[in-house]
């Protein structure tokens, strides 16, 4: 399964790359390239890319590393040494030359016990990996999401700009006809003023926006990035309660706190093997001085627990907490998932809402006032401040709308975050796991 998920990553990140323009050289820097991108492809691009998930990778790796040790049987050890010398360093004189070679091997049962630790705890590791691939794909769409806003603000700017334009020339026709003051001139001009710099202030909110993106996508911060997608209104949310369900199944942190609770369980095991269960220990010896041949032994070492209360106090006290710890986690986490979920799907369905009633309702509802105001006004019924006032509710309106669409979108992101599954997972026909 998570072969064939590298495979489609790759394969939109390959199409991805393949939809790259490179501009042309400047005169004043090297050849710059303008990643043409989608959302989908934005989003697999950062599951290959990003940095913060190479530090997860390796630390699962560190972690499969260290069951091998936990594993290990133990390396045998050699020692030489020269006995019976009648003086201090008089090794001339040493009357035995002993040579052993000896291996400790541990009860085999604590072998099964670390390897279950080691399992759960590349399992814990592994579920913390996914947990950040979620989180770095919200982050990819947020991102994604906040690119699109800005230029579709810079749109909604450049029209506003060119209505203040046009009223700014009909103003000025008034009032070299005579019908206004100079006044309602100085207002239109001031109405033009303000459109650019709104447009100046839209250049930096694009600039950080497509560095933002950059450095989820793990690319060079000032590369340009043509986006291909566009902002639109979401679809309808999946039921409530299969979401919940789901992100029972499905949460990484679930995942992990359960692999931890088995961890502590096989340690709580393995400290108790460790108090009273014995070792194995085999040897070889010789001394080479009176050449009396190879001595073997096999032995076993065992801890006498004596002061069995300070086991009692000490790790057996601990193990047993730290599973108590787990469980009291456990509890939190998941309800922690259902408020993440109720609340994300409450974003967004509110989102969602407010992207309809702007569309069908705000923005109609201020194109025509601003239609009324600038006919009336070239009528000579209102004056330049009820259509200047129209134009700035228009403006407003259209931009809570772009919001609204990059809000709707975020949320829904936010929402298969927390669900732990894609929300097409949900929709009709679609299997269920």
């Amino acid at each position: 399964m998570r072969t064939s998920i590298w495979m489609c990553a790759l394969a939109l990140v390959a199409s991805a790359a393949s939809g790259q323009q490179r501009t042309e050289p400047s005169r004043s820097g090297p050849v710059r390239d303008t990643l043409r991108i989608t959302r989908v492809q934005a989003i697999a691009t950062s599951l290959l890319a990003n940095p913060l998930l190479e530090i997860a990778r390796e630390q699962t790796q560190q972690v499969r590393a260290q069951r091998v040790e936990a594993v290990a049987i133990p390396d045998p050890v050699l020692g030489a040494s020269l006995d019976g010398q009648p003086g201090f360093l008089q090794l001339g004189a040493a009357t035995a030359r002993n040579v052993n070679l000896g291996l400790t091997i541990p009860f085999p049962d604590k072998f099964r016990l670390r390897n279950s630790i080691g399992v759960a705890n590349i399992q814990a590791s592994e579920s913390q990996f996914r947990l950040a691939q979620q989180l770095v794909a919200a982050q990819a769409g947020h991102a994604y999401d906040s690119v699109l806003v800005t230029r579709l603000h810079r749109r909604d700017l450049t029209d506003a700009r060119q209505l203040a334009a046009d009223f700014l020339v009909k103003t000025e026709a008034r009032f070299n006809a005579g019908t206004v003051a100079r006044l309602d001139v100085i207002k239109a001009q001031v109405a033009v003023a303000q459109a650019d710099n709104d447009l100046i202030a839209n250049v930096r909110d694009v600039a950080n926006a497509d560095a933002a993106l950059n450095r989820v996508l793990g690319r060079p911060l000032g590369l340009p990035i043509a986006p291909l997608d566009s902002l639109e209104a979401t679809g309808v949310l999946p039921d409530l309660d299969s979401i919940l369900v789901a992100a029972l199944r499905a949460r990484p942190e679930i995942a992990s706190i359960t692999a931890q609770q088995r961890a502590a369980k096989s340690n709580r095991a393995l400290i108790k093997e460790q108090a009273f269960l014995p070792d194995f220990s085999l040897s070889a010896n010789r001394d080479f001085a009176q050449d009396a041949g190879t001595m073997y032994s096999a032995g076993l070492s065992m801890p006498l627990a004596v002061f069995f209360w300070q086991h009692l106090r000490g790790d057996f006290s601990e193990s047993h907490h730290r599973e108590l710890e787990l469980a009291a986690s456990y509890r939190d986490i998941v309800a922690g998932v259902g408020q993440d979920v109720r609340a994300t799907y409450a974003a967004a369905d509110a989102a969602q809402r407010q992207v309809v009633f702007i569309r069908d309702q705000l923005l109609p509802s201020a194109r025509e006032a601003y239609r009324v105001a600038t006919v009336s006004y070239g009528l000579g019924g209102l004056s330049a401040l009820d259509v200047l006032d129209a134009r700035r509710t228009l403006v407003d309106a259209q931009r809570q709308y772009a919001d609204a669409l990059a809000a709707a979108n975020s949320a829904r992101s936010d929402l298969e975050r927390a669900a732990g599954v894609p929300l097409t997972t949900f929709a009709p026909g679609a299997p269920r796991e």
